[in-house]
């Protein structure tokens, strides 16, 4: 079975109205990095998140109150950032809901890997945050291959729509055994392609909807998507990188 990765959103929300499927299957991970974000004092907390006092504020507020199974919010409602706006699942139907709930994961430094209707609460943790976490160098030493051994436990094909920070915990793992597809959105410029970050978000976004409305299963029906004003590129593409060029 095709999976699907994305990346998670700093901008988060509470929505208690939608049902909760399963809770996250690293919980007792989460719990160890809930204590230990617990226990920093406001200027750590706030130099791990490289963030405005606004936030930090807000952000360190979610750590003191935090219970970690109650008020839960399904993941992919959970996120608010660009690449769930165009993803809208908001108004998915029930076929669409059944489609992304057995194919798309999303990575996380807090919770590892999220399936869409995981229950979790707002935090503030990413994957490249500058963690001391007591025999651990980081997060991707925290996660290990963790999070690459459950993803692939019963597929060997994953499309990779995540950001490098993200998906680096997963492509650190990968063997010849299986196949991690990576998409780039790109356009020409100067006769190179380059990558607009808030394009790029739009795109997986859309992506995942495009999945979503067309129950895609196989990879080569990828190749088919042309929204954006994007379209498959062969000529610069190969087995492990598709390359969508935006006309």
């Amino acid at each position: 079975m095709l999976k699907i990765i994305v990346s998670p959103a700093k901008k988060m929300k509470v929505n208690t109205e939608f049902e909760i499927h399963n809770m996250p299957c690293f919980l007792d991970k989460t719990k160890f990095l809930m204590r230990y974000m617990q226990g920093l004092s406001y200027d750590e907390a706030k130099s791990l998140w490289t963030c405005n006092d606004k936030i930090a504020e807000l952000s360190f507020e979610y750590y003191l109150n935090m219970r970690i199974t109650e008020r839960l919010t399904p993941a992919i409602l959970s996120y608010e950032g660009i690449q769930y706006k165009y993803m809208a699942p908001n108004v998915f139907d029930i076929e669409q809901w059944d489609y992304i709930e057995n194919h798309l994961y999303i990575l996380s430094g807090f919770y590892g890997l999220l399936k869409p209707l995981d229950g979790i609460v707002p935090y503030r943790l990413e994957m490249q945050s500058a963690v001391k976490l007591s025999g651990y160098g980081d997060l991707y030493d925290y996660w290990g291959d963790s999070l690459y051994n459950k993803l692939y436990e019963d597929t060997d094909i994953v499309l990779n729509l995540a950001s490098k920070e993200y998906s680096k915990c997963i492509e650190n793992y990968l063997s010849d055994k299986v196949q991690f597809i990576s998409i780039t959105f790109g356009e020409y410029k100067e006769g190179k392609i380059i990558t607009k970050g808030t394009l790029a978000k739009m795109a997986r976004g859309e992506m995942v909807r495009y999945m979503a409305d067309e129950k895609i299963e196989n990879v080569s029906e990828i190749k088919n998507f042309n929204r954006l004003g994007y379209r498959y590129r062969p000529e610069v593409s190969n087995n492990k990188n598709m390359v969508f060029i935006k006309e």
